[in-house]
Protein backbone atom coordinates (compact mmCIF):
# COMPACT_ATOMS: atom_id res chain seq x y z
CA UNK A 1 0.00 0.00 0.00
CA UNK A 2 1.34 3.41 -0.97
CA UNK A 3 2.13 5.98 1.69
CA UNK A 4 2.58 9.75 1.57
CA UNK A 5 5.44 11.22 3.61
CA UNK A 6 5.04 14.80 4.79
CA UNK A 7 7.29 17.07 2.69
CA UNK A 8 8.24 18.86 5.92
CA UNK A 9 10.24 15.86 7.16
CA UNK A 10 12.28 15.45 3.97
CA UNK A 11 15.37 17.48 4.88
CA UNK A 12 18.54 18.03 2.90
CA UNK A 13 20.71 15.77 5.07
CA UNK A 14 18.21 13.27 6.45
CA UNK A 15 14.60 12.70 7.48
CA UNK A 16 13.53 14.68 10.55
CA UNK A 17 10.15 15.60 12.01
CA UNK A 18 8.04 15.90 15.16
CA UNK A 19 6.56 12.66 16.44
CA UNK A 20 2.78 12.81 16.60
CA UNK A 21 2.60 15.77 14.21
CA UNK A 22 4.30 14.78 10.97
CA UNK A 23 6.26 11.64 11.89
CA UNK A 24 5.03 8.31 13.22
CA UNK A 25 5.40 4.56 12.94
CA UNK A 26 3.54 4.39 9.61
CA UNK A 27 6.10 6.81 8.19
CA UNK A 28 8.97 4.77 9.66
CA UNK A 29 7.58 1.60 8.09
CA UNK A 30 7.22 3.31 4.72
CA UNK A 31 10.75 4.71 4.93
CA UNK A 32 11.96 1.17 5.65
CA UNK A 33 10.12 -0.15 2.60
CA UNK A 34 11.44 2.63 0.36
CA UNK A 35 15.01 2.38 1.63
CA UNK A 36 14.89 -1.39 1.16
CA UNK A 37 13.86 -0.79 -2.44
CA UNK A 38 16.84 1.51 -3.01
CA UNK A 39 19.26 -0.91 -1.33
CA UNK A 40 17.95 -3.84 -3.37
CA UNK A 41 18.22 -1.79 -6.58
CA UNK A 42 21.88 -1.14 -5.73
CA UNK A 43 22.49 -4.87 -5.30
CA UNK A 44 22.49 -4.86 -1.50
CA UNK A 45 20.68 -7.12 0.97
CA UNK A 46 21.90 -6.21 4.50
CA UNK A 47 21.34 -3.01 6.49
CA UNK A 48 22.64 -2.06 9.94
CA UNK A 49 20.08 -0.28 12.14
CA UNK A 50 20.69 1.64 15.36
CA UNK A 51 18.81 4.15 17.46
CA UNK A 52 19.30 6.93 19.98
CA UNK A 53 17.72 7.19 23.42
CA UNK A 54 14.67 9.31 22.61
CA UNK A 55 11.39 8.08 24.01
CA UNK A 56 9.96 7.58 20.52
CA UNK A 57 12.99 5.76 19.10
CA UNK A 58 12.07 2.16 20.08
CA UNK A 59 8.72 2.29 18.28
CA UNK A 60 10.13 4.04 15.24
CA UNK A 61 13.04 1.59 15.05
CA UNK A 62 10.69 -1.41 15.29
CA UNK A 63 8.50 -0.04 12.49
CA UNK A 64 11.56 0.75 10.37
CA UNK A 65 12.85 -2.80 10.77
CA UNK A 66 9.41 -4.16 9.81
CA UNK A 67 9.52 -2.11 6.63
CA UNK A 68 13.06 -3.14 5.77
CA UNK A 69 12.45 -6.85 6.23
CA UNK A 70 9.18 -6.68 4.27
CA UNK A 71 11.28 -5.27 1.44
CA UNK A 72 13.59 -8.28 1.51
CA UNK A 73 16.38 -6.76 3.58
CA UNK A 74 18.27 -8.61 6.30
CA UNK A 75 18.63 -6.26 9.27
CA UNK A 76 21.57 -6.15 11.65
CA UNK A 77 20.36 -4.42 14.82
CA UNK A 78 23.08 -2.74 16.87
CA UNK A 79 20.83 -1.18 19.56
CA UNK A 80 21.23 2.14 21.35
CA UNK A 81 24.30 4.18 20.63
CA UNK A 82 25.62 7.35 19.06
CA UNK A 83 25.16 7.89 15.34
CA UNK A 84 28.92 7.43 14.77
CA UNK A 85 28.62 3.91 16.15
CA UNK A 86 26.08 3.18 13.41
CA UNK A 87 28.46 4.68 10.84
CA UNK A 88 31.23 2.50 12.28
CA UNK A 89 29.02 -0.57 11.96
CA UNK A 90 28.21 0.30 8.35
CA UNK A 91 31.90 0.75 7.60
CA UNK A 92 33.15 -2.41 9.29
CA UNK A 93 30.39 -5.04 9.23
CA UNK A 94 29.33 -7.04 6.20
CA UNK A 95 26.40 -4.74 5.41
CA UNK A 96 25.45 -2.62 2.42
CA UNK A 97 23.85 0.33 4.18
CA UNK A 98 22.88 1.76 7.55
CA UNK A 99 20.09 3.75 9.20
CA UNK A 100 20.16 5.41 12.61
CA UNK A 101 16.91 6.46 14.26
CA UNK A 102 17.77 9.81 15.84
CA UNK A 103 16.54 13.32 16.43
CA UNK A 104 20.15 14.51 16.77
CA UNK A 105 20.20 17.83 18.67
CA UNK A 106 16.57 18.73 17.93
CA UNK A 107 13.91 19.13 20.67
CA UNK A 108 12.99 16.00 22.60
CA UNK A 109 9.77 15.31 20.67
CA UNK A 110 11.57 15.35 17.33
CA UNK A 111 13.05 12.29 15.71
CA UNK A 112 14.24 11.08 12.35
CA UNK A 113 16.57 8.91 10.31
CA UNK A 114 20.19 9.34 9.20
CA UNK A 115 21.11 7.05 6.32
CA UNK A 116 24.18 5.68 4.56
CA UNK A 117 24.22 3.59 1.39
CA UNK A 118 27.38 2.02 0.03
CA UNK A 119 29.61 4.01 2.43
CA UNK A 120 28.23 7.30 1.04
CA UNK A 121 25.81 9.76 2.57
CA UNK A 122 22.18 9.30 1.56
CA UNK A 123 20.85 12.85 1.27
CA UNK A 124 19.26 15.50 -0.94
CA UNK A 125 17.63 13.91 -3.99
CA UNK A 126 17.99 10.48 -2.37
CA UNK A 127 15.77 11.55 0.54
CA UNK A 128 13.20 12.95 -1.87
CA UNK A 129 13.32 9.67 -3.76
CA UNK A 130 12.17 7.79 -0.65
CA UNK A 131 8.97 9.85 -0.71
CA UNK A 132 8.50 9.22 -4.44
CA UNK A 133 8.87 5.46 -3.99
CA UNK A 134 6.51 5.47 -1.00
CA UNK A 135 3.87 7.49 -2.85
CA UNK A 136 3.96 5.03 -5.74
CA UNK A 137 3.99 1.96 -3.52
CA UNK A 138 6.37 0.23 -5.94
CA UNK A 139 8.33 -1.42 -3.15
CA UNK A 140 10.61 -4.42 -3.30
CA UNK A 141 9.19 -7.56 -1.70
CA UNK A 142 10.75 -10.23 0.46
CA UNK A 143 11.13 -11.68 3.93
CA UNK A 144 14.34 -10.45 5.48
CA UNK A 145 15.88 -11.83 8.65
CA UNK A 146 16.85 -9.90 11.79
CA UNK A 147 20.00 -10.44 13.83
CA UNK A 148 21.46 -8.48 16.72
CA UNK A 149 25.12 -7.54 16.97
CA UNK A 150 26.85 -5.76 19.85
CA UNK A 151 29.39 -3.41 18.30
CA UNK A 152 30.00 -1.20 21.34
CA UNK A 153 33.16 -3.01 22.43
CA UNK A 154 34.72 -3.01 18.97
CA UNK A 155 33.76 0.65 18.45
CA UNK A 156 35.36 1.73 21.72
CA UNK A 157 38.42 -0.40 21.00
CA UNK A 158 38.81 1.36 17.66
CA UNK A 159 38.51 4.75 19.37
CA UNK A 160 41.24 3.78 21.80
CA UNK A 161 43.47 2.61 18.95
CA UNK A 162 43.56 6.21 17.78
CA UNK A 163 44.78 7.60 21.13
CA UNK A 164 48.14 9.31 20.79
CA UNK A 165 49.02 10.04 24.41
CA UNK A 166 48.23 12.60 27.03
CA UNK A 167 46.85 12.01 30.53
CA UNK A 168 44.61 14.86 31.65
CA UNK A 169 41.90 15.60 34.18
CA UNK A 170 38.82 15.95 32.01
CA UNK A 171 35.09 16.52 32.51
CA UNK A 172 32.67 14.80 30.14
CA UNK A 173 29.01 15.85 29.72
CA UNK A 174 26.85 13.45 27.72
CA UNK A 175 23.58 15.27 28.43
CA UNK A 176 21.72 11.96 28.85
CA UNK A 177 22.17 11.41 25.13
CA UNK A 178 23.03 8.24 23.25
CA UNK A 179 26.80 8.70 23.60
CA UNK A 180 26.73 8.09 27.37
CA UNK A 181 27.48 4.35 27.57
CA UNK A 182 30.25 4.58 24.96
CA UNK A 183 31.84 7.54 26.75
CA UNK A 184 31.69 5.70 30.07
CA UNK A 185 33.48 2.73 28.57
CA UNK A 186 35.96 4.88 26.66
CA UNK A 187 37.01 6.99 29.65
CA UNK A 188 37.42 3.90 31.81
CA UNK A 189 40.23 2.87 29.47
CA UNK A 190 41.81 6.26 28.75
CA UNK A 191 44.73 7.47 30.89
CA UNK A 192 44.11 10.41 33.18
CA UNK A 193 41.29 11.33 35.56
CA UNK A 194 37.77 11.55 34.19
CA UNK A 195 34.68 13.13 35.72
CA UNK A 196 31.43 12.10 34.01
CA UNK A 197 28.10 13.91 33.83
CA UNK A 198 24.78 12.45 32.71
CA UNK A 199 25.95 9.26 30.99
CA UNK A 200 22.60 7.55 31.65
CA UNK A 201 20.55 7.53 28.46
CA UNK A 202 17.27 9.33 29.16
CA UNK A 203 15.12 10.70 26.34
CA UNK A 204 13.52 13.22 28.68
CA UNK A 205 16.90 15.01 28.92
CA UNK A 206 16.22 15.90 32.57
CA UNK A 207 19.35 17.97 33.23
CA UNK A 208 19.73 20.02 30.07
CA UNK A 209 19.18 19.63 26.36
CA UNK A 210 22.14 17.91 24.68
CA UNK A 211 23.23 20.59 22.22
CA UNK A 212 26.73 21.97 22.89
CA UNK A 213 26.29 24.79 20.38
CA UNK A 214 24.03 26.55 22.90
CA UNK A 215 26.31 27.90 25.63
CA UNK A 216 23.70 27.61 28.39
CA UNK A 217 23.76 23.83 27.86
CA UNK A 218 27.42 23.86 28.94
CA UNK A 219 26.74 25.44 32.34
CA UNK A 220 27.04 22.17 34.28
CA UNK A 221 30.25 21.23 32.49
CA UNK A 222 31.76 24.65 33.17
CA UNK A 223 30.84 24.34 36.84
CA UNK A 224 32.39 20.88 37.04
CA UNK A 225 35.64 22.01 35.41
CA UNK A 226 35.95 24.99 37.74
CA UNK A 227 34.92 23.12 40.89
CA UNK A 228 37.32 20.23 40.33
CA UNK A 229 40.00 22.40 38.70
CA UNK A 230 40.08 20.16 35.65
CA UNK A 231 42.24 20.68 32.58
CA UNK A 232 39.22 20.97 30.30
CA UNK A 233 35.75 19.62 29.56
CA UNK A 234 34.08 17.90 26.60
CA UNK A 235 30.38 17.77 25.73
CA UNK A 236 28.27 15.92 23.16
CA UNK A 237 24.98 16.41 21.41
CA UNK A 238 22.09 13.94 21.62
CA UNK A 239 23.45 11.47 19.10
CA UNK A 240 27.17 11.96 19.66
CA UNK A 241 28.22 13.33 16.28
CA UNK A 242 28.89 16.91 17.50
CA UNK A 243 31.49 17.93 20.04
CA UNK A 244 31.71 20.93 22.34
CA UNK A 245 34.50 21.87 24.74
CA UNK A 246 35.50 24.30 27.47
CA UNK A 247 39.01 25.07 28.65
CA UNK A 248 40.29 25.06 32.23
CA UNK A 249 38.88 28.56 32.76
CA UNK A 250 35.45 27.54 31.50
CA UNK A 251 35.76 29.37 28.18
CA UNK A 252 33.97 27.70 25.28
CA UNK A 253 35.86 26.42 22.26
CA UNK A 254 33.46 26.31 19.32
CA UNK A 255 33.68 23.78 16.53
CA UNK A 256 35.85 25.88 14.25
CA UNK A 257 38.26 26.64 17.09
CA UNK A 258 38.53 22.92 17.82
CA UNK A 259 39.17 22.28 14.14
CA UNK A 260 42.04 24.79 14.24
CA UNK A 261 43.72 22.59 16.88
CA UNK A 262 42.91 19.24 15.31
CA UNK A 263 44.33 20.05 11.88
CA UNK A 264 47.95 20.41 12.99
CA UNK A 265 48.72 16.73 13.65
CA UNK A 266 46.71 15.70 10.58
CA UNK A 267 48.58 18.08 8.28
CA UNK A 268 51.85 16.93 9.82
CA UNK A 269 50.94 13.42 8.70
CA UNK A 270 49.41 14.56 5.39
CA UNK A 271 51.47 17.57 4.26
CA UNK A 272 49.88 19.78 1.63
CA UNK A 273 46.46 18.17 1.99
CA UNK A 274 43.15 19.96 1.59
CA UNK A 275 41.12 20.79 4.70
CA UNK A 276 37.41 21.52 4.34
CA UNK A 277 35.65 23.93 6.71
CA UNK A 278 32.09 25.14 6.36
CA UNK A 279 30.99 28.64 5.41
CA UNK A 280 30.32 29.52 9.06
CA UNK A 281 33.96 28.98 9.99
CA UNK A 282 36.16 31.81 11.25
CA UNK A 283 38.58 33.32 8.75
CA UNK A 284 41.42 32.64 11.17
CA UNK A 285 40.89 28.90 10.67
CA UNK A 286 41.26 29.18 6.89
CA UNK A 287 44.39 31.28 7.47
CA UNK A 288 45.77 28.68 9.89
CA UNK A 289 45.20 25.85 7.41
CA UNK A 290 47.28 27.75 4.86
CA UNK A 291 49.95 28.62 7.43
CA UNK A 292 50.34 24.92 8.24
CA UNK A 293 50.84 24.12 4.56
CA UNK A 294 47.34 22.84 3.89
CA UNK A 295 44.90 23.89 1.19
CA UNK A 296 41.86 25.62 2.73
CA UNK A 297 38.53 24.69 1.13
CA UNK A 298 35.31 26.46 2.06
CA UNK A 299 32.37 24.07 1.89
CA UNK A 300 28.62 24.09 2.50
CA UNK A 301 27.21 23.45 5.94
CA UNK A 302 25.71 20.02 6.63
CA UNK A 303 27.17 16.66 7.58
CA UNK A 304 26.24 14.95 4.31
CA UNK A 305 27.51 17.81 2.15
CA UNK A 306 30.76 18.01 4.12
CA UNK A 307 31.44 14.31 3.63
CA UNK A 308 30.93 14.69 -0.10
CA UNK A 309 33.23 17.73 -0.17
CA UNK A 310 35.91 15.71 1.64
CA UNK A 311 35.70 13.01 -1.01
CA UNK A 312 35.81 15.57 -3.83
CA UNK A 313 38.96 17.22 -2.44
CA UNK A 314 40.55 14.08 -0.93
CA UNK A 315 40.64 15.90 2.41
CA UNK A 316 41.89 14.00 5.49
CA UNK A 317 39.92 16.22 7.90
CA UNK A 318 37.00 18.64 7.81
CA UNK A 319 34.89 20.49 10.33
CA UNK A 320 31.93 22.72 10.97
CA UNK A 321 31.19 25.49 13.44
CA UNK A 322 28.42 23.26 14.80
CA UNK A 323 30.97 20.76 16.14
CA UNK A 324 30.79 18.11 13.43
CA UNK A 325 34.42 17.06 12.94
CA UNK A 326 35.18 14.58 10.16
CA UNK A 327 38.33 12.46 9.91
CA UNK A 328 39.36 10.48 6.86
CA UNK A 329 43.00 10.17 7.98
CA UNK A 330 43.24 6.98 10.05
CA UNK A 331 39.42 6.92 10.31
CA UNK A 332 36.41 6.36 8.08
CA UNK A 333 35.46 9.82 6.82
CA UNK A 334 32.43 10.38 9.02
CA UNK A 335 31.69 12.84 11.81
CA UNK A 336 32.34 11.35 15.22
CA UNK A 337 32.49 13.48 18.36
CA UNK A 338 33.99 10.67 20.44
CA UNK A 339 36.81 10.19 17.97
CA UNK A 340 37.27 13.97 17.84
CA UNK A 341 37.54 14.00 21.65
CA UNK A 342 40.29 11.38 21.60
CA UNK A 343 42.09 13.29 18.86
CA UNK A 344 41.74 16.54 20.81
CA UNK A 345 43.48 14.98 23.80
CA UNK A 346 46.31 13.89 21.50
CA UNK A 347 46.53 17.30 19.80
CA UNK A 348 46.82 19.07 23.15
CA UNK A 349 49.50 16.65 24.29
CA UNK A 350 51.40 17.09 21.01
CA UNK A 351 51.34 20.87 21.39
CA UNK A 352 53.11 20.76 24.75
CA UNK A 353 50.70 23.41 26.06
CA UNK A 354 47.45 23.33 27.98
CA UNK A 355 44.12 23.70 26.21
CA UNK A 356 43.65 26.89 28.22
CA UNK A 357 46.88 28.32 26.79
CA UNK A 358 45.94 27.22 23.27
CA UNK A 359 42.55 28.92 23.60
CA UNK A 360 44.17 32.12 24.93
CA UNK A 361 46.54 32.23 21.95
CA UNK A 362 43.72 32.33 19.41
CA UNK A 363 43.12 35.69 17.70
CA UNK A 364 40.92 38.02 19.80
CA UNK A 365 38.15 38.24 17.22
CA UNK A 366 34.62 39.34 18.09
CA UNK A 367 31.91 37.15 16.64
CA UNK A 368 28.37 35.99 17.08
CA UNK A 369 27.28 32.45 17.71
CA UNK A 370 25.17 30.78 15.04
CA UNK A 371 22.10 33.07 15.18
CA UNK A 372 18.82 31.42 14.24
CA UNK A 373 15.47 33.08 13.63
CA UNK A 374 12.20 31.51 12.43
CA UNK A 375 10.95 32.10 8.90
CA UNK A 376 8.15 30.75 6.74
CA UNK A 377 9.65 27.56 5.24
CA UNK A 378 8.19 28.50 1.86
CA UNK A 379 10.30 31.68 1.89
CA UNK A 380 13.58 30.76 3.50
CA UNK A 381 15.55 29.74 0.40
CA UNK A 382 13.91 32.30 -1.85
CA UNK A 383 14.71 35.13 0.57
CA UNK A 384 18.41 34.21 0.67
CA UNK A 385 18.49 33.94 -3.12
CA UNK A 386 16.91 37.39 -3.45
CA UNK A 387 19.43 38.90 -1.01
CA UNK A 388 22.30 37.31 -2.92
CA UNK A 389 21.00 38.62 -6.26
CA UNK A 390 20.55 42.14 -4.86
CA UNK A 391 24.10 42.18 -3.48
CA UNK A 392 25.61 40.90 -6.71
CA UNK A 393 23.66 43.49 -8.71
CA UNK A 394 25.10 46.17 -6.42
CA UNK A 395 28.63 44.99 -7.17
CA UNK A 396 29.23 43.32 -3.80
CA UNK A 397 31.55 40.30 -3.97
CA UNK A 398 29.87 37.34 -2.32
CA UNK A 399 30.67 33.69 -1.68
CA UNK A 400 27.50 31.79 -2.56
CA UNK A 401 28.56 28.21 -1.75
CA UNK A 402 25.83 27.99 0.88
CA UNK A 403 23.78 31.15 1.36
CA UNK A 404 25.62 34.46 1.18
CA UNK A 405 29.00 35.21 2.81
CA UNK A 406 30.23 38.79 2.48
CA UNK A 407 33.71 40.04 3.42
CA UNK A 408 34.20 43.72 4.28
CA UNK A 409 37.02 45.76 5.86
CA UNK A 410 35.31 45.15 9.22
CA UNK A 411 35.26 41.34 8.89
CA UNK A 412 32.64 39.08 7.34
CA UNK A 413 28.99 38.11 7.68
CA UNK A 414 26.93 35.15 6.56
CA UNK A 415 23.24 34.61 5.92
CA UNK A 416 21.86 31.22 4.92
CA UNK A 417 18.77 29.04 5.07
CA UNK A 418 18.84 26.22 7.61
CA UNK A 419 18.42 22.76 6.11
CA UNK A 420 17.27 21.24 9.41
CA UNK A 421 14.86 23.87 10.77
CA UNK A 422 12.37 26.42 9.45
CA UNK A 423 14.83 29.21 10.07
CA UNK A 424 17.44 31.49 8.62
CA UNK A 425 20.85 31.52 10.25
CA UNK A 426 23.31 34.38 10.47
CA UNK A 427 26.85 34.77 11.72
CA UNK A 428 29.28 37.66 11.77
CA UNK A 429 32.91 38.11 12.80
CA UNK A 430 34.86 41.33 13.22
CA UNK A 431 38.07 42.67 14.69
CA UNK A 432 36.26 44.67 17.40
CA UNK A 433 32.80 45.36 18.84
CA UNK A 434 32.22 48.41 16.64
CA UNK A 435 32.99 46.39 13.54
CA UNK A 436 30.63 43.64 14.64
CA UNK A 437 27.84 46.17 15.12
CA UNK A 438 28.43 47.42 11.58
CA UNK A 439 28.26 43.89 10.18
CA UNK A 440 25.06 43.10 12.06
CA UNK A 441 23.54 46.30 10.71
CA UNK A 442 24.39 45.12 7.19
CA UNK A 443 22.64 41.81 7.88
CA UNK A 444 19.59 43.66 9.22
CA UNK A 445 19.48 45.88 6.14
CA UNK A 446 19.66 42.87 3.83
CA UNK A 447 16.84 41.18 5.72
CA UNK A 448 14.72 44.33 5.86
CA UNK A 449 14.82 44.56 2.07
CA UNK A 450 12.97 41.22 2.07
CA UNK A 451 10.57 42.22 4.84
CA UNK A 452 12.38 40.07 7.39
CA UNK A 453 14.11 40.74 10.72
CA UNK A 454 16.31 38.84 13.17
CA UNK A 455 13.96 39.57 16.09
Amino acid sequence: MAHRLSPAILREYDVRGTVGRNLGTDDARAIGRSFATRVRAAGGRRVAVGRDGRLSSPDLEAALVTGLTAGGIDVVRIGIGPTPMLYFAEATLAVDAGIHVTGSHNPRDDNGFKMVLGHRSFYGADVQDLARIAAGGAWSEGAGQVTEVDVLDSYVARLLAGHRGGAYRIGWDCGNGAAGPAVARLTAALPGEHHLLYTEVDGRFPHHHPDPTEEHNLADLKALVRRERLDFGIAFDGDGDRIGAVDGDGRVLWGDQLLSLLIEPVLAACPGAAVVADVKTSQFVFDRIAALGGVPIMGPTGHSLMKEAMIAHDAPIAGELSGHIFFAHDWYGFDDALHAAVQLIGAVARSGRSLTALRAAMPPLVNTPDLRFPVDPARKFAAVDAIRDRLVAAGVEVVAIDGVRVTTPHGWWLLRASNTQDALTARAEAHDAAGLATLLAEIDAALAAEGLARD
